[in-house]
């Protein structure tokens, strides 16, 4: 294991501002340890900057990125007091000190954390980025001020659903797989990720205090919902749900982003809806009394030959 490696280890221990996705514990559980590394950056003995990646390698290609089932992955920056005159040149300089560490590769991307707004060291070394969104309660301290800030709409789907019903935590990882597999081959879909994986974000999320399971049943015992949830000591994540379409009408997956806010809110200090490009998850988070937060999907790709085969992959879907 590299010396950065393992001071980096050290810091996910110690340092509360790092993101759970970016926490060595889940890249060991999401990619294996042996398929990710970092960059660090340190000043007079302390790292100031990180910049973890997941490496694949195939035909010659190399690929710096982020695991499945992970939402960002980017730099971090060790949180500062400096003024914005000197922020930005600060900022420039540990993000520069980052990209001249990294191991040669054929393409980088990686979607950053919402907290990283200025790529701006990036662009003047050749990335590029695209802007996507999520949708984020910002300010958990207030719950009675959250739940008044739901739709009318939102309200109605929580109290409807609270007649029928029953909330419970804990849903095991076997069963939530299943249901969300079965979920999405009525609706033709397949889903995207293995057992393997899930469990194992599962299994190591449980045992760092920092995700659990919520699911929602009615009177027969029928699954209508659950919600796969992680979190950090800034923010909660609705990772994964899993919505029955027989029961769609139920109000359950209101129900359970009501409770689970509940439940972290003593936790952690956001909650982070993992954002959608969809136009009708988009309509839905809003209602949720919700900020809208771009994130960034930052890019380079020294490869020509890299390059030219996803041209083509793309003028290929274009045209299919």
């Amino acid at each position: 294991m590299s010396t950065a490696k393992q001071a980096y280890r050290a810091l996910c221990n110690s340092e509360p501002s790092i993101p759970v996705f970016s926490k060595a514990w889940w890249l060991d559980a999401a990619a294996g340890s042996e398929n990710w590394d970092v960059v660090i950056v340190e000043r007079e003995g302390e790292i100031v900057a990180s910049l973890p990646f997941v490496i694949k390698r195939l035909l010659g290609i190399t690929l710096l990125t982020q695991p499945s089932l992970t939402q960002t992955l980017g730099p971090w920056l060790k949180p500062t007091s400096l003024k914005s005159s000197k922020l930005l040149s600060w900022e420039k300089e540990q993000m520069q000190a980052l990209i001249a560490q990294l191991p040669p590769y054929s393409h980088y991307v990686q979607q950053w954390h919402y907290s990283y707004s200025n790529w701006l060291p990036f662009y003047w070394k050749g990335f590029t980025q695209t802007t996507r969104y999520t949708f984020v309660i910002d300010d958990l301290s207030d719950i009675a001020s959250v739940y008044a800030g739901f739709s009318h709409a939102k309200r109605y789907e929580i109290r409807k659903a609270e007649k029928h019903i029953r909330i419970a935590f804990d849903l095991s990882a076997e069963e939530f797989y299943e249901n969300h597999k079965m979920a999405l081959a009525l609706q033709r879909r397949k889903i995207s990720y293995s057992f393997s994986l899930f469990k194992k974000l599962y299994e190591t999320a449980y045992r760092h205090d920092a995700g659990r399971t919520i699911a929602g049943y009615d009177k027969d015992g029928n699954l209508h919902a659950a919600l796969f949830v992680v979190w950090d000591a800034n923010s909660a994540y609705g990772l994964i749900s899993t919505i029955d379409p027989r029961f769609r009408g139920s109000g359950a997956p209101s129900l359970l982003i009501r409770e689970i806010i509940r439940f972290v809110s003593p936790l952690t200090t956001s909650f982070d809806f993992e954002g959608s490009m969809t136009e009708d998850l988009a309509r839905s988070y809003r209602q949720f009394s919700t900020q809208k937060q771009p994130y960034f999907r930052v890019s380079r790709t020294p490869s020509k030959l890299y390059a030219t085969a996803k041209f083509l992959r793309s003028m290929i879907s274009t045209t299919a």
